[in-house]
């Protein structure tokens, strides 16, 4: 009656023992399950702040690219207009001309500046930035223009020698280059304009 007993009991044990045994492997089971979740969670979120983070370093960079252009393209229009005044002659020079004072008077064939512009836009196209040949002079610019001002600020209206517009040696020039800058990949970045602005006085 003894044995039978401890036989029954031992039974008893292994069957509690399989029980707790198979619990456990279930537990370990869905234990890791929920890691491996809960890591391929961890890593989409970190993969999409990296790529955010990446995506706005290289927009930074092409915008800072596109100004820099931008900037460098006004600097080469105003170099073109310092060196075609009105002392290489009518048919090569850009702007209004001689003032009033001057004999004999010269008014130089490009009178707007269009070659000037036209530098503008070449240099910058080298650099791959497309940007409009929309000349509005002296006006305030708006969108996409290169404005060439042969009277920036009146400074040679208000000049008692000048008197008016001008493009002969000791005139002042400005260029001013409007681009509206698209993003390159968009994603909810709006677009920007970009304006740089560069001046001389006309040698000759």
């Amino acid at each position: 009656m003894q044995l039978g007993y401890l036989h029954v009991h031992a039974e008893c044990a292994d069957e509690v023992y399989g029980a707790m045994n198979f619990e456990m492997v279930d537990n370990s089971r869905f234990r890791q399950e929920r890691e491996s979740g809960q890591a391929m969670v961890e890593f989409m979120l970190v993969i999409t702040v990296v790529f955010i983070l990446f995506v706005s370093m290289l927009q930074t960079i092409l915008l800072l690219y596109a100004y820099n252009t931008l900037a460098d393209a006004a600097k080469e229009g105003v170099r073109y207009a310092v060196v075609h005044g009105t002392g290489i002659g009518t048919s090569l020079c850009s702007g209004p001309g001689t003032i009033a004072s001057v004999t004999p008077a010269v008014t130089c064939t490009d009178s707007a500046g269009s070659n000037v512009v036209i530098t503008v836009t070449n240099f910058a196209g080298v650099s791959f930035q497309s940007i409009s040949s929309t000349n509005n002079q002296c006006s305030t610019p708006t969108g996409n223009s290169v404005n060439v001002c042969y009277d920036p600020s009146s400074a040679n209206t208000n000049n008692p020698i000048l008197g008016r517009a001008c493009s002969q040696p000791g005139c002042l020039v400005r260029v001013t280059v409007s681009h509206s800058y698209n993003p390159l990949f968009g994603l909810g970045w709006p677009s920007i304009t970009l304006n740089a602005a560069a001046g001389g006085i006309i040698a000759n």
